[in-house]
């Protein structure tokens, strides 16, 4: 699997305390069937100095993962929070 790095992104919690997270866009190979495999994209969130959370094998469409990479930067998601925001998006 490769991890292709988009953005790093500053914000500040709802503690007052800064957080810097990377995203990252995860790129592996489904099985589809004996004969046929396909790429398929997840996505990665790192926290500088902490935690971090990834979900492989989300679609295999660009189109979809960038729209959830967008929603993901836009709203400052977290390792904590990023299961919680694809199972909804999902």
């Amino acid at each position: 699997m490769r991890e292709l790095f988009v953005t790093a992104h500053n914000t500040s919690g709802e503690d007052g305390r800064s957080h810097s997270f990377s995203y990252y866009i995860l790129i592996g190979q489904m099985e589809v069937g004996a004969r046929f495999a396909c790429e398929s994209y997840g996505v990665k969130v790192l926290e500088q100095g902490g935690d971090s959370a990834a979900i492989p094998d989300l679609t295999v469409s660009a189109a979809r993962i960038d729209d959830l990479l967008e929603l993901l930067i836009r709203n400052s998601v977290g390792p904590a929070g990023l299961r919680d925001v694809v199972e909804d998006w999902l």
